[in-house]
């Protein structure tokens, strides 16, 4: 299911690694792989912004996702405890958290799988079940952390959201040590938004390109 707000956003209610989530996300730049958009190397293109946008194009080609949707033990572990999670987070904070599947934006191809979100997109919620060393890293550390830091400036930029809250939660930890928390103010990280926006749109105007010489490829091998 499918709803249209005022924003120019779709959201998508079907669960998370559905299929209708997948169709969602075809061709679309995710969060997921924000960080693939802005890497870089001394010269030339980072093989990893070079294979995501070849993804994309051949996700639009064939209608087909390119991602196979491997799912590791850590992984499973962290999906199952995920409701957990949230009632410690909504605990904590007083908020209640609502859970969709997909956010797709409606005028550039973009989109994000929000863990969660409050007030109705007026915050975001960035939810992580790690194993328990990444979990030790993150208190320890007391700050975003650097890999999930683009995927959150992304999901800022496609929602509009007003702040983020990343979240890590471990329940083997003792109580006080399951939950952290640290929020990214929209305020706060304007120019980081605006900065991979501008990379974000570039990159879609490649992968725009090279879709455009697929269908040139197609027609004349038609008429040949």
């Amino acid at each position: 299911m499918t709803t249209l707000r005022a924003r120019p956003l779709v959201i998508l209610t079907d669960a998370q690694r559905s299929d209708e989530w997948r169709q969602a996300r075809l061709g679309r730049v995710t969060g997921s792989r924000a960080a693939d958009v802005l890497a870089t190397i001394k010269s030339g293109e980072a093989a990893k912004r070079r294979d995501y946008r070849i993804e994309l194009v051949c996700e639009r080609l064939t209608g087909l996702p390119a991602e196979e949707g491997f799912v590791s033990a850590d992984m499973r572990r962290g999906t199952e405890l995920e409701p957990i999670a949230f009632v410690r987070y909504e605990a904590l904070t007083g908020q209640i958290v609502r859970r969709t599947g997909f956010v797709s934006h409606t005028g550039v191809m973009v989109g994000c799988s929000l863990d969660g979100d409050v007030g109705d997109l007026a915050g975001i919620v960035e939810l992580k079940c790690p194993k328990m060393a990444t979990h030790w890293r993150y208190l320890r550390a007391g700050t975003m952390p650097a890999e999930h830091r683009a995927q959150v400036i992304h999901s800022l930029w496609v929602t509009g959201a007003a702040w983020a809250d990343f979240v890590s939660f471990d329940d083997r930890f003792p109580v006080a040590l399951q939950v952290f928390r640290m929020r990214l103010d929209r305020d706060a990280v304007t120019a980081e938004i605006d900065t991979y926006a501008a990379a974000a749109e570039q990159f879609l105007r490649e992968v725009d390109d090279e879709c455009a010489a697929a269908s040139a490829l197609e027609r004349h091998a038609a008429a040949s």
